[in-house]
């Protein structure tokens, strides 16, 4: 077959499917379905007509980054710089504030290494529009610096100016409209951040791989983390607190998610200690000990539940339905068919006579999509189950189950973007492990503001047209070239902003 036909075949399949989804959507509108729009970018040229109009547009969207900088960095130096310094006061050239903003901006700029962000930042244009944005910054300084002091601090103070952050949102209010059910979503999960064939620190994780024929294995050493952010039904990720899983002074055992996820739950406690909060759980976390915690804590959770898990609650579920009647409903969400069955007050028993009362939800759905292959109609299935820290019924079902319990999936979603879009999750950016540990918190500091400046109503419309990704690549781009008025720049100084959200 000939490229011309190929290529006529293609388009044929490809108009007769959209025939097909057209077809499909009106269908479902007819019977009172609202199918979930997808957001796409701008299939367009760009907006500008001449020059003037593109400079204006540059000069806007660096102004109101500008102003969202300039609204949250006096709360981030004045936590860094309280950091004790250990460098000797005469040999020190940059200031330890200095030195971290400039860390920052690689990863607000999405700099893949420290080479990279020398060499781009060394720039006399780009270097001279950073420093109108920030007066903070003297002079340039070498990326081997930086790695030696984040090798010498208490690198952990960053995460703390980073949760100084977001509780000055919180208490400002800034999130309120996104709650579920009064409270804040927290999701918890995972991740390896990379790995080596060498032991190149004491604190790594270490396991065996099979080689050859299955007989002998290899040793690998690699860093894994349990992140915890913020997440709300709107898709808002906020990177809230990291917890590194490594060898402890002395154990000759390895540390492990659970173990990190009672450290991670302490520090939450005693960061927010008020703050009312429902855990985001997956299929790792269905355990008295956790769920023990959650409760002491007074937290509430929905937690996955899969089928070969936790035998004995499953069994309870199934003998107590039959006694429990009419607690199921149907409904449509989007553009699937939804049937819930709850069955609450299970009570279940671990250890030695530890006992819980726990709930157990249901769901069932149904889709209709537009198969690839044949432009065919066909039925998709699936079916989820959570534990709920609270009893289900027909009032809040709805809520605990597709506004909170499914957006876990938005923090596998923020480490998949901090991973491969331009964030650099699995670059180590050192081998010293506390100055990997200070890349890595700079780096979701640096996410965090970006989220924040996308979450801006004044650039809401830049955001749909590129995407996230795109506008932070429109903001380096111009500050790389020779588009900013400096004294419009300058104006942004002295002046208290308000972040107002979409």
């Amino acid at each position: 077959m000939s490229e011309c036909s190929e290529g006529k075949e293609r388009g044929e399949s490809g108009g007769s499917r959209r025939e097909a989804w057209g077809k499909l959507r009106a269908g479902q509108r007819g019977q009172g379905m609202e199918p979930r729009r997808r957001a796409t970018l701008s299939n367009g040229k760009v907006p500008w007509g001449t020059v003037e109009e593109e400079a204006e547009a540059r000069q806007r969207v660096v102004e109101e980054h500008g102003k969202v900088w300039r609204r949250v960095l006096p709360v981030l130096l004045r936590k860094l710089g309280r950091i004790p310094d250990p460098r000797h006061p005469r040999s020190i050239k940059h200031k330890l504030t200095v030195l971290l903003l400039y860390g920052l901006l690689m990863f607000v700029l999405q700099m893949s290494s420290r080479r990279e962000a020398y060499r781009e930042m060394s720039q006399p244009q780009l270097w001279e529009n950073l420093k109108c944005l920030f007066p903070e910054l003297e002079e340039l300084p070498h990326h081997d610096t930086l790695n030696r002091v984040l090798a010498s601090i208490d690198v952990e103070e960053i995460q703390e100016a980073a949760a100084d952050l977001v509780a000055d949102l919180i208490k400002n209010r800034k999130f309120w409209r996104y709650l579920v059910g009064r409270r804040y979503l927290i999701a918890v999960d995972g991740t390896q951040k990379f790995a080596r064939d060498t032991r190149w620190a004491q604190e790594s994780l270490e396991r065996h791989l099979r080689v050859g024929d299955g007989t002998e294995t290899k040793p690998e050493y690699y860093v894994y983390v349990l992140e915890a952010s913020l997440v709300f039904p709107n898709g808002i990720k906020i990177p809230l607190h990291t917890e590194f899983l490594e060898y402890a002074d002395g154990s000759e055992r390895q540390d492990c998610e659970l173990k990190a996820f009672r450290r991670m739950a302490r520090w939450l406690k005693w960061r927010f200690p008020r703050l009312p909060i429902m855990l985001l759980l997956d299929g790792l976390y269905p355990n008295g000990p956790v769920m023990s915690l959650c409760r002491q804590y007074g937290w509430q959770f929905m937690i996955v539940l899969r089928d070969d898990v936790l035998p004995s609650v499953w069994e309870e579920v199934r003998g107590l339905r039959m006694l429990q009647p009419g607690q199921e409903v149907d409904q449509s969400w989007g553009d699937r068919r939804q049937h819930f069955w709850w069955v609450n007050d299970i009570r279940y028993e671990y250890g030695k006579r530890q006992r819980l009362v726990l709930h157990v939800v249901v769901c069932e759905e149904t889709w209709q999509e537009v198969a690839p292959d044949s432009g065919e109609v066909v039925t998709k299935k699936a079916r989820h189950a959570w534990i709920s820290s609270e009893p289900l019924s027909k009032g809040n079902v709805h809520y605990r189950c597709n506004l909170a319990a499914r957006h876990r999936w938005a923090i596998e979603n923020q480490i998949l973007v901090e991973k491969r879009h331009g964030y650099e999750y699995e670059h180590c950016f050192s081998y010293d492990w506390n100055a990997m540990k200070g890349f890595h918190y700079l780096m979701r500091l640096g996410h965090l503001l970006n989220v924040l400046a996308q979450l801006s109503i004044y650039l809401e419309e830049y955001v749909a047209r590129v995407g996230a990704r795109g506008l932070i690549r429109f903001v380096r781009e111009t500050l790389a070239g020779p588009w900013l008025d400096s004294e419009r720049i300058g104006a942004l100084f002295g002046r208290r902003y308000q972040l107002r959200f979409i």
